[in-house]
């Protein structure tokens, strides 16, 4: 069954034909490499990486927590940085290596991209990576931000088949999920995958993506995330700004978002999961989340504190009531137009109990 998330990336440098990475042989094409065995660096064991990956539907998996282990043994913040990118590289130089011949791994300006594409195709990608960062910075101020290790990690796969049969293995094993077109698989080495595609058609996916990833530092609810994500994919590209509601009217789509959030469907926003329905359910939910995001972020310095401080523990329910002045079920029922009931509020304690149903 195709697994979804819906919701980070990035590292320093490129492996150089040793079967250990280390600071001091890294180029910015591995693309003819051998995958490394080992990752060394300076006053700490070598890491054996190979023998801490599982392979799973036929990639390799590495085990990032013991990587994250190792990296504290290593004297140095800087010095720790570089390891972490060299361990990032050397895991794309083995899934390279699963992906059989024709894929390649490219790093330029802190992006690594491995695909099949070709070298002007792939320098075009890189680019456009590097320049849509630096402007989703610029244009969530304060709040997106470029990690402090590592690389933009973008893997773009030749075919759907591929490229579900790898997401699968950052899923359940139960569970339906609706179909996408590009994936920011967060946890251990964060990274964006797609499939391969004409530049412009994945552009705004790309765009979607790396917002995910500039946001990664903060530990907010899964409607901030995504409301922020679609909000700066469609003001980067305003021509796909249906994507997401479906190329419903206005009037509607409303009435659609009346029809389906209950109290019910409404915890399933505020905790998440509801981005993961197969239904429609899923593409109203972020709908939900751009105008609410929207809406909240027309006071631009109250909407950056309230991101900073959201946890995703109490869907921002606390940060809302402190930094917008507002409680979030009554935003909700006020967009729906609808009676307030403390039912809409945010309520974590419900849940884990009905996640399950």
């Amino acid at each position: 069954m195709f697994k979804r998330i819906v919701d980070t990336f990035f590292a320093p440098s490129t492996a150089g034909p040793s079967s250990a990475i280390s600071p001091g042989n890294a180029s910015p094409d591995a693309s003819n490499a051998p995958p490394p065995t080992h990752i060394e660096a300076p006053g700490a064991q070598p890491l054996h990486l190979k023998a801490l990956m599982r392979e799973e539907n036929g990639f390799p998996m590495p085990d990032w927590d013991a990587v994250m282990t190792w990296l504290a043994t290593i004297p140095g913040d800087k010095e720790q940085g570089v390891a972490w990118g060299q361990c990032e590289l050397a895991w794309l130089q083995h899934l390279r290596e699963a992906l059989g011949e024709g894929y390649r791994l490219r790093v330029a300006d802190q992006v690594a991209l491995l695909s099949s594409k070709d070298d002007a195709s792939a320098r075009a990608t890189l680019a456009f990576v590097n320049r849509a960062r630096q402007r989703i910075v610029r244009t969530l101020e304060g709040v997106a931000e470029v990690p402090g290790w590592g690389y933009d990690v973008v893997v773009v796969f030749d075919d759907h088949d591929t490229y579900y049969r790898y997401a699968a293995n950052h899923y359940p094993e139960d569970g339906e999920f609706a179909l996408s077109s590009g994936m920011y698989l967060g946890g251990g080495c964060g990274h964006f995958v797609t499939v391969k595609d004409r530049l412009d058609t994945i552009e705004p996916v790309i765009v979607h993506e790396l917002t995910h990833a500039l946001l990664g530092h903060l530990p907010i609810p899964a409607w901030l995330n995504e409301g922020l994500a679609v909000n700066t994919e469609q003001r980067f590209y305003p021509q796909a700004s249906g994507a997401h509601r479906g190329g419903y009217e206005a009037s509607r789509q409303h009435a659609r978002h009346q029809r389906f959030w209950g109290p019910a469907e409404i915890q399933q926003f505020w905790s998440g999961d509801s981005f993961h329905r197969p239904d429609e359910g899923n593409e109203l939910s972020y709908d939900l989340a751009r105008i609410l995001t929207a809406q909240f972020a027309a006071d631009w310095p109250r909407f950056r504190v309230f991101a900073n401080m959201a946890d995703s523990a109490d869907g921002g329910a606390a940060a809302a009531r402190e930094h917008l002045g507002l409680e979030l079920g009554q935003a909700v029922c006020a967009l729906l137009e609808r009676e307030y009931t403390v039912a809409h509020e945010p309520e974590p304690g419900r849940w884990r109990v009905d996640a399950t149903h």
